[in-house]
């Protein structure tokens, strides 16, 4: 079985984030790490691939809007 990678435009266009910057920010709020690195079709840089499955968790398991989370 092969895992399913997104690379990080990939994971902002998924979480409707202004940039992959912010992504890569949530993503590390959220504990979800890449799992490897290959290099970007035009530049060459390189560019981290998340497992897809962790991404759809980490989303789904996020406070929803207006969560009271000090009363937990």
């Amino acid at each position: 079985m092969t895992v399913e990678l997104w690379t990080i435009d990939q994971v902002a266009d998924y979480l409707g984030a202004a940039s992959a910057k912010s992504a890569s920010r949530t993503l590390s709020r959220w504990g979800v790490s890449a799992v490897d690195y290959v290099p970007h079709p035009v530049s060459g840089r390189p560019q981290a691939r998340y497992p897809a499955d962790a991404v759809r968790d980490a989303k789904a398991a996020r406070p929803g809007r207006g969560s009271r989370t000090d009363l937990r």
